[in-house]
This record gives C-alpha cells, sequence and structure tokens, in this order.
C-alpha cells in the first residue's frame, strides 16, 4: 500500500482525510479497558509488552529510573486480568509528556491507546494543564496515524534525532481547546494562557 498522506505539500485536511480513512481501514471493534495506575506487579506483563513493541526496547532499569522521577508517572490499561497496554509520562509545568506508550501486539487496532490517551486528557483537564505531547520516529507510522486521528498535531521535526539509523523525530501535541475548560476555572486559565506558548 502506497501512503503520501504525511508529505508537507498536502494541505492540512488531506492528511486528516486520509488519516481518518486509514484508521477506519484497520480499527477492529474496539475492547473495553480499565486504565489504572502502574503498580511494582505488573512490570513482567510492562516488559513483555515492551520487548515485543520495540526494536530498541527500555530495559526493567530504565524503566525503574524514569518511574523513579518525581514527575514520572506510569499507567496501565488492563483487560480480564491482562495488561494490555501502557503509559509513561512525564508532568513538568503546564503540560503531559508522553515517554513511552504501547499496546499488546495481540490487541492492538481495538481502541486501547485511545482509551489511555482519553484518560490523560481527563486529567489534563482536571489539572488544568494545557498540552500533551510525544516523541514518535518518521518510520512509526502506525503511531503517527493513531496519534493524528486522536487530535494530536505536528509542532516539530527534528532531522536526525536518532543517529544511529539517520532518522527523524516527529513532535506531536494535543492542545486543549476552549471546549474543554471547565466554566469554574476558565477566567484563570484563560489568564495564564496568555503566557504558555
Amino acid at each position: 500500500m502506497k501512503m503520501v498522506c504525511y508529505t508537507s505539500t498536502q494541505p492540512e485536511g488531506a492528511v486528516k482525510n486520509c488519516t481518518e480513512v486509514l484508521v477506519n481501514l484497520f480499527q477492529k471493534e474496539e475492547i473495553q479497558v480499565q486504565v489504572r495506575w502502574l503498580v511494582r506487579k505488573d512490570f513482567v506483563q510492562v516488559l513483555a509488552i515492551e520487548q515485543e513493541c520495540f526494536e530498541f526496547p527500555w530495559t526493567a532499569e530504565e524503566f525503574l529510573l524514569c518511574l523513579q522521577q518525581p514527575n514520572c508517572l506510569g499507567m496501565v490499561a488492563e483487560h480480564e486480568g491482562r495488561i494490555v497496554g501502557f503509559v509513561i509520562y512525564e508532568t513538568p509545568k503546564n503540560r503531559i509528556c508522553i515517554t513511552n506508550i504501547a499496546t499488546d501486539p495481540k490487541f492492538q487496532r481495538h481502541g486501547i491507546a485511545r482509551q489511555m490517551i482519553q484518560k490523560l486528557v481527563a486529567k489534563m483537564i482536571y489539572q488544568r494543564r494545557r498540552k500533551i505531547g510525544i516523541e514518535i520516529r518518521e518510520t512509526n507510522l502506525p503511531a503517527l496515524v493513531c496519534f493524528r486521528a486522536l487530535g494530536f498535531r505536528t509542532a516539530v521535526i527534528r532531522k536526525n534525532f536518532y543517529e544511529e539509523q539517520s532518522e527523524d523525530a516527529y513532535v506531536l501535541q494535543y492542545r486543549l481547546g476552549v471546549e474543554h475548560i471547565d466554566p469554574v476555572y476558565a477566567p484563570e486559565i484563560q489568564k495564564r494562557s496568555r503566557f504558555v506558548g
């Protein structure tokens, strides 16, 4: 299949339409999951998913080092007692930065990543944060398509970011829109948003 959706010469609407077509083409029946905090007993399953999903997976030590940072948190998606996905993220200042996210290959395209992102958006609204960011390799087309379908947009392209493969990194952002602002907090958020880039 030839995909030309992500060339910079196409208008934003064309990319959005192509993304929707690809997502609908490959989406399977949605599986409902419980998204909850990552706990120590989940590590074996999380590491197994990490090994299956990534060419350069994090080690157990890298997970622990990351999660020991004061602003780093983890959540898992659980289905019938089995961990089927996870997300690791940091919470600097007014945003959420996803550092690692994966879905068990046997459960991909069942809406699990979407449910984890929805949970992050809910946290973002509750904590009055304005953005969620993620960095994705240019060759990880399924992730690019998934996050674009979830409302993320390209903020920056970092040329040759992954030097070992001469591969670019796409920095995608989801920005909280006015439609998400709780009216109780609206004046304070609008006042702060003048200073947020």
